[in-house]
């Protein structure tokens, strides 16, 4: 009997790998080297043109605000779904979390949904990922749903 349930499960863990796989989905086909020149444009003179951050990113500075963080594999920013990245860049980081319902976070990210459009924040979002190991891309496709969900 239980190796019936084994045969069973077999299928819906295919299925469900095979979505997790494909969980990058907002970042699959942008222009990299567009979102390469945006992120220079708008994001290098904060974290960085090797994407490597500022210093002592993990320590709030004087004014209480966290410093911005590398982008490249050594920072935390695979650590997210697409989605939140996505909201973060455009929202900037105190109006996303005020979104979300936290109050009183100072966050030094500007939003740039008001000089950027939406493609042009995936493309910069997909620029950042190209810059990423294999190895760490696909942990962060994992932290995204399939698409429908």
């Amino acid at each position: 009997m239980g190796r019936n349930r084994m045969k069973g499960a077999l299928p819906i863990l295919v299925l469900l790998w095979s979505g997790l796989a494909l969980a990058g989905h907002e970042l699959d086909g942008r222009d990299i080297r567009n979102g390469q020149a945006l992120y220079r444009q708008h994001c290098a003179s904060c974290h960085g043109a090797n994407l490597e951050g500022q210093p002592n990113w993990r320590r709030p500075g004087k004014d209480g605000v966290l410093p911005a963080p590398p982008h490249d594999a050594s920072g935390h920013t695979w650590h997210h779904d697409n989605k939140l990245l996505f909201d973060y860049t455009k929202l900037g980081g105190t109006a996303l979390m005020e979104a979300r319902g936290i109050i009183g976070i100072e966050s030094g990210m500007p939003g740039l949904g008001d000089v950027m459009t939406d493609d042009q924040i995936w493309d910069v979002l997909s620029y950042i990922r190209s810059t990423w190991p294999d190895r760490i891309r696909e942990i962060q496709a994992g932290r995204n749903p399939p698409h429908g969900q």
